[in-house]
């Protein structure tokens, strides 16, 4: 079978994660951080696209379920684990959005086995797209205290979105570990 524009999207957003990461981590090149900065935007438009286009036009396949998501946390956490090594937000932070991905991604592979296939919630959505926009703003470190705020503000919502998102997951579908812990 083919492989449908969605999945190509989402095939090119996981290509670019490793080109991101060096011009994140890269000093000598000059605009790196740019670069970067780019990089990331277009990964994650690509993110958005690959969903719209696979509703519009009845592409949804199981390798996008499956790899849509995987390639939105590698994007996401990529991402932060670059910003706490350049001392751009607080590791302990990082380390609990992180955390919420394995737990999301360890309870989307039980309700797999189980046959159950669970839809991304719209509090999911409002967290990567804060998560993105923070990344964003923290990638272009523009400097200045309003800046800083706004930075902070957005790190805040995009972690207390992360926390209800996992909430809202896992009170959505219990039902999964109830099934898992029968065999």
């Amino acid at each position: 079978m083919p492989m449908n524009l969605p999945n190509k999207l989402t095939i090119l957003r996981i290509i670019l994660i490793p080109f991101f990461v060096f011009f994140m981590l890269t000093d000598f090149v000059p605009y790196s951080k740019w670069i970067a900065l780019a990089l990331f935007i277009i990964a994650s438009l690509t993110d958005l696209a690959d969903g719209k286009i696979a509703r519009k036009y009845n592409l949804v396949t199981n390798f996008g379920k499956f790899m849509d998501p995987l390639a939105d946390k590698l994007l996401v956490t990529s991402a932060f684990i670059c910003l706490v090594s350049i001392h751009r937000i607080p590791t302990w932070i990082v380390i609990v959005i992180i955390a919420r991905e394995f737990v999301i991604t360890g309870f989307r592979t039980l309700a797999v086995e189980n046959g159950i296939v669970i839809a991304a919630s719209y509090w999911g959505k409002f967290k990567t797209t804060f998560q993105m926009l923070a990344i964003i703003l923290l990638i272009m470190d523009l400097g200045g205290t309003t800046v800083h705020i706004l930075e902070q503000i957005l790190i805040y919502i995009a972690f207390i979105l992360t926390l209800i998102s996992m909430i809202d997951y896992l009170a959505k579908n219990i039902d999964v570990l109830k099934e898992g812990g029968n065999e």
